[in-house]
């Protein structure tokens, strides 16, 4: 039988050469509600979520839910910090989980101050080596419109090999349809 996934351990935590990765924590609003202001020009060119006002009792309400869905293991929003200074640098995680497989999603975002310095690839190389190494993964994979370049560059430098373009497969935040990459890595690649 399947260990349920809320019975799962693993850690909340753990690093890369230059950043802290972690799980959200109640609080965490302010740092993350900073940086999307920062960045929301940026943003709303490819995440729905970035469309509209975003307060800082919003953000910071959605940090408890994805504090809360991680201990649920239903999802697992991981922030981003820098190990010297503990600035906090974006969001990334493993979504749209199937446990039965283990199969995974990355998603990433890097503040705009920060972007160009391969904050990006260097987590998700390094959240991709903890889903392999700590969960179990057997799948994980990276998707991203097709227009947006630096994603699919981000991708590729951490190790992910393009498995498919599906056409015509979403409708992008400027509400035209639009190309999805999808980017892998299976274990033992």
């Amino acid at each position: 039988m399947t260990t349920p996934p809320i019975l799962r351990e693993f850690p909340d935590r753990f690093e890369s050469d230059r950043l802290l990765i972690r799980a959200p924590r109640p609080g965490d609003g302010a740092a993350v509600h900073a940086a999307i202001a920062e960045s929301t020009a940026e943003l709303r060119l490819w995440m729905d979520w970035a469309h509209g006002e975003q307060q800082l009792e919003d953000v910071e309400a959605i940090v408890r839910e994805a504090h809360a869905n991680f201990l649920a293991r239903r999802d697992l929003r991981l922030h981003l910090y820098l190990r010297e200074g503990g600035a906090f640098v974006g969001s990334s995680g493993l979504h749209r989980i199937n446990w039965e497989v283990p199969r995974f999603e990355i998603g990433y975002w890097v503040r705009t101050s920060l972007t160009g310095r391969g904050y990006a690839t260097e987590a998700a190389r390094r959240i991709g080596d903890f889903a392999f190494d700590v969960l179990g993964a057997e799948r994980v994979e990276i998707w991203c419109d097709a227009r947006n370049v630096p994603s699919a560059a981000v991708a590729e430098r951490a190790g992910f090999r393009l498995e498919a373009r599906m056409v015509r497969h979403r409708r992008a935040v400027d509400g035209e349809l639009s190309d999805s990459l999808c980017f892998v890595r299976l274990r033992g690649e």
